[in-house]
């Protein structure tokens, strides 16, 4: 196995708590679940309804995908957090193969949970490998 390599991206989100942005190890990127955080306001109000917050959630881990080189069509492993399962769950899915090429959307877990930093409804966190 080769050295760990630890990611903080300088454009990225400010961390919600001690972590990486990601750690890399033989190719494969493990990325830290972002948060629909603006990372040009950090302490700014998050944007309101499961759509826009997701859509931000994207955006955060595209940044922290591109500082390493990466995107999302290298994407293997999605896992996504909802506060609201049941209320949200139809809208995310409509919303989440906009983000990929068509018949490329990576593996992928919901999870309903009962809160998330920042108050935040939706955090998603993933695993990518490198070409």
């Amino acid at each position: 196995m080769s050295q760990l390599l630890h990611h903080m991206i300088a454009s990225g989100p400010r961390p919600v708590a001690p972590f990486s942005h990601a750690v890399e190890a033989d190719g494969w990127l493990f990325v830290t679940g972002q948060m629909p955080t603006d990372p040009a306001a950090p302490d700014a109000a998050l944007p309101q309804g499961i759509e826009a917050q997701t859509r931000r959630v994207v955006e955060n881990l595209k940044l922290v995908l591109a500082g390493t080189g990466l995107g999302l069509e290298h994407v293997t492993m999605v896992r996504i957090y909802l506060t609201q399962f049941e209320r949200d769950y139809a809208a995310l899915n409509a919303l989440w193969p906009s983000f990929f090429e068509a018949g490329k959307l990576p593996a992928r877990t919901t999870i309903g949970v009962t809160a998330l930093a920042v108050g935040a409804l939706v955090e998603i966190d993933l695993v990518a490998k490198r070409p």
